[in-house]
């Protein structure tokens, strides 16, 4: 069996060096996703979380930090390797300030690697997992977000779709944009639910999908009104998107809205849900 390919394989730190690393392991949580927030902004992870603290000290001056987010439960990303310069004495915040190792930035954002946390600590000296951190895909470009599955598994949370839209992630937008569907909007918050059309006239599947990224309710009555009660920040929050049924351009749009009808009484969205009509 062959030998395993290992992190610091990669970065071929010296023993000196990894006497003075640290690995900070950001993990998702039931509020987060860290990798959406990576996806929204890399310096908010590379930067706020690695450096954040609580009571306990994280690093020293000196020492490095190697940065990695959680992919799956047992999947993570390199996505910085820095070097601690500066300690500002905060709690509960972001405590200290550091300089990115230059010579690791190739593999910044592209090296997958795989880890089983067992621990509840979020940094651990790198002596004592460096030997378990192995490399599982080293990515041609830096990652971009999770692949198309297929239209029977699309399930999106409003942060992993605005973030598609927002870079107009290639597979997606091409999935999307000339598709007409029936979908469904889930408030996790309520469990109401909003079933929709895409069907050419009222734009594609990823038109519509846009103008919910970009004022969460897309023109419909009852979805403004939640907007309006309870903040954009509620749908950013509990807001999920899916495809229940997708159609090909040339499928005829009364297909669709009877399709669309059948679903708003299966599901009791007129009745229970969100859908006014």
């Amino acid at each position: 069996m062959p030998k395993p390919l290992l992190l610091n394989d990669l970065l071929h730190l010296s023993q000196e060096d990894l006497a003075r690393a640290k690995v900070k392991f950001n993990q998702h949580n039931t509020q987060i996703s860290m990798m959406e927030v990576y996806l929204a902004n890399p310096d908010d992870v590379n930067h706020d979380a690695l450096f954040w603290r609580a009571k306990q000290r994280n690093f020293s001056v000196g020492e490095i930090a190697i940065c990695l987010f959680q992919l799956s439960w047992d999947t993570w990303l390199l996505s910085t390797v820095k070097e601690v310069t500066r300690e500002l004495g905060v709690t509960y915040g972001v405590n200290y300030e550091g300089e990115e190792r230059e010579e690791y930035q190739p593999y910044f954002g592209r090296v997958v690697l795989k880890y089983r946390k067992t621990h509840q600590a979020q940094v651990r000296y790198a002596n004592s997992v460096i030997n378990e951190l192995e490399v599982l895909q080293i990515l041609p470009t830096m990652f971009d977000g999770i692949d198309f599955p297929g239209y029977d598994k699309v399930r999106l949370t409003y942060g992993q779709l605005s973030t598609i839209i927002g870079r107009r992630k290639q597979d997606w937008a091409a999935a999307l944009e000339n598709q007409k569907a029936v979908y469904l909007i889930t408030d996790k918050g309520s469990g109401r639910h909003y079933v929709g059309s895409a069907y050419g006239e009222n734009g594609m599947l990823l038109q519509r999908w846009t103008n919910y990224v970009n004022n969460g309710h897309g023109g419909n009555e009852l979805l403004k009104a939640v907007v309006s009660d309870l903040g954009m920040d509620y749908v950013v929050q509990n807001f999920q998107y899916s495809i229940l049924e997708n159609y090909n351009a040339r499928v005829d749009k009364h297909i669709i809205l009877e399709r669309e009808s059948w679903w708003k009484e299966t599901l009791g969205s007129r009745a229970f849900g969100l859908n006014a009509n």
